[in-house]
């Protein structure tokens, strides 16, 4: 109750606020200045407004209205940090739900004005936005800053991240940063372009082999660059660049300018020509000033696309990596079940041992995400957060879903499985078979080149619909090397949206495989393997395309009905089970190797 009077009282404050500056609606989206998926503490501006937690939410407030809008992975959490709030949740993608956009345009009245902070709003969105707003005789205000005078340093929010910068050896990254500067002048020149400017976070980590520390478990620095065909700017805060990073630039003639001196420098800048840029990348605030100076090429970042295809060198690391991974999962799920006959752990204590041992790997520096630890009901959220002294208790019986995963030197992991801690029941072992069933399915399919993943999608999803239930998230999403867990442009999903671009799977790409079952009250079970996308044979009817999968962790033996599969999907299952053993038992105890060949063993 006293959060949500919290909520309340900073709700009043901002309708206060916009009342003073003349706005009737505000628009407060989940992000930073470089349209990040996950944010540091400093831009968890409409967490504070709202309470809600998720990593993706966008609230709309104006005097007798609030409404949340959140996609298929928070439902459930959103409506319990949401309940007491008076903020109304708007299921995304459900029948008869409308967008954020389409509920401003039916209730906008002429002459009424809408305040954004335009540094946190993507430009493809803000423009829209416009559009919408502009249809209705109303108004925009880009440069309203709902935290002003509300939430302060002063006043408990934290300071903006500033963290060391190092680079990356070529050992590591198989090509070293001037050779990636290059690739992207080449495609400057094929789209006709003098400029390019990149505020994607993870595209320049990339781009220039550095990593940061400025978003939790993302190993990214806040910067900007802008490149030309014969320089390279790079904004970043001065202050984190010690002698040794600033010499690594200077060598490769990179000019330094402060972070926060991109807005004026490219006022400033008298010459003109087109310019590369990628709206849903680059924030509404810098494309204003831009498009009043440059003629726009709208395309994606090219560092995109070149990121998602790993190179020799990052696959043979990445190869090393999950397979040190696939075996601290595997001694965590063998500590999990051998100790649920003495010891009943909490999610929490589960998600700290689970951290514990990965962090054990001597390459291991971070987590790539907090730790997923649901038991039973909480598992139904998808992306529940265990608390310390706020979680459940792990009894021995049901399930216990853990999603988990680490960066590395030399990869970005990501993990999850299900684990039977007793007895369970029938309807669970069911779902978990047809949870089974569809990620070995999608594991093992050969397509054509030139698919996407919505024409994959099916394959891993089809157990479930044949039940008649579904799972409100994708099936998979690409992962960056010792990056963020969630890259693109690369996805699994079978639903068509006109704003996401559908990303031909190519050789090198990795990718998840993770179907699962939710049932609000009840249960989730998910599986996710991780997979390298391959070229097969090549003959008349065109070049083949496989996944070959890099996560070794065993399946739960017991959770599984045999007789609910196929033949075909039963030599699967075994075929998988015995490359886990085949792979992973060198590196166990002998407690550990012989549990594991009883998990192992064909069904």
């Amino acid at each position: 109750m006293e959060q949500n009077k919290i909520i309340t009282d900073r709700l009043e404050k901002l309708r206060n606020k916009m009342k003073q500056c003349g706005i009737e609606w505000c628009y407060i989206p989940t992000g930073d200045y470089h349209n990040s998926e996950y944010v540091s503490d400093y831009f968890t501006i409409r967490e504070f407004f709202t309470g809600f937690t998720g990593s993706n939410g966008s609230l709309l407030i104006s005097e007798d209205f609030a409404g949340l809008w959140t996609d298929g992975r928070y439902f459930i959490q959103a409506e319990q940090e949401l309940t007491g709030t008076s903020i109304q949740l708007f299921r995304m993608l459900d029948e008869g739900v409308p967008t954020l956009v389409e509920y401003l345009e039916s209730h906008l009245k002429k002459e009424q004005t809408l305040g954004f902070d335009g540094r946190i709003v993507p430009a493809n969105l803000g423009e829209e936005i416009e559009l919408k707003v502009k249809k209705c005789e109303a108004f925009v205000h880009m440069g309203f800053d709902p935290t002003q005078d509300i939430w302060s340093i002063e006043n408990g929010r934290t300071e903006m991240p500033c963290n060391p910068v190092r680079e990356l050896s070529v050992a590591l990254t198989g090509m070293d940063c001037m050779e990636k500067i290059e690739l992207i002048r080449n495609e400057m020149k094929k789209q006709g372009a003098k400029y390019h400017m990149i505020s994607k976070l993870d595209d320049l980590m990339w781009l220039f082999n550095i990593r940061g520390n400025d978003v939790e478990c993302n190993p990214v620095a806040l910067c900007h660059a802008m490149l030309t065909d014969t320089s390279v700017i790079l904004f970043i805060q001065k202050k984190v660049l010690d002698e040794k990073i600033l010499a690594y630039f200077s060598k490769r003639n990179i000019i330094i300018h402060d972070y926060f001196e991109v807005a004026e420098m490219i006022k400033n800048m008298s010459d003109q020509g087109s310019i590369l840029l990628d709206k849903k990348n680059i924030s509404a605030y810098f494309y204003q000033i831009l498009r009043e100076k440059w003629t726009i090429i709208h395309q994606p970042n090219p560092t995109e696309q070149m990121k998602a295809i790993k190179n020799a060198t990052e696959v043979e690391r990445l190869r090393e990596i999950y397979l040190k991974d696939s075996v601290a999962v595997t001694k965590f799920i063998y500590e999990i079940k051998q100790n649920m006959k003495n010891k009943n752990y909490t999610e929490y204590e589960a998600a700290m041992k689970m951290d514990q041992i990965r962090k054990e790997i001597p390459e291991c520096f971070d987590l790539s995400f907090p730790t997923i630890c649901g038991y039973q009901a909480n598992a139904a959220m998808m992306h529940y957060q265990a608390e310390e002294g706020n979680c459940a208790q792990v009894l021995p019986e049901g399930m216990l879903l853990v999603d988990s995963g680490g960066q590395f030197e030399g990869g970005t992991t990501d993990v999850t499985r299900t684990i039977s801690v007793g007895e369970t029941s029938r309807k669970q072992k069911e779902h978990y078979t047809r949870v089974c069933r569809g990620m070995l399915n999608l594991s093992e399919v050969k397509f054509l080149y030139g698919c996407t993943g919505r024409n994959l999608d099916i394959i891993a999803r089809q157990p479930m619909w044949e039940a008649g239930i579904d799972y409100k998230c994708g099936t998979g999403h690409g992962i960056g090397y010792m990056l963020n867990v969630h890259e693109g442009p690369q996805s699994i999903r079978w639903q068509y949206m006109k704003s996401n671009v559908e990303a031909i799977l190519e050789e090198g790409m990795i990718i998840s495989n993770e179907p699962g079952v939710y049932l609000d009250g009840e249960y989730g079970i998910r599986i996710e393997n991780i997979m390298l996308c391959k070229k097969a044979e090549k003959n008349s009817d065109g070049q083949f395309m496989e996944f070959e999968t890099l996560t070794y962790v065993p399946l739960d033996r017991e959770a599984v009905i045999p007789e609910g599969m196929s033949d075909i999907e039963r030599e699967r299952l075994n075929r998988y089970q015995f490359s886990v053993y085949e792979k992973v038992s060198p590196y166990l105890t002998e407690d550990e190797k012989n549990w594991l060949f009883q998990e192992t063993r064909p069904v």
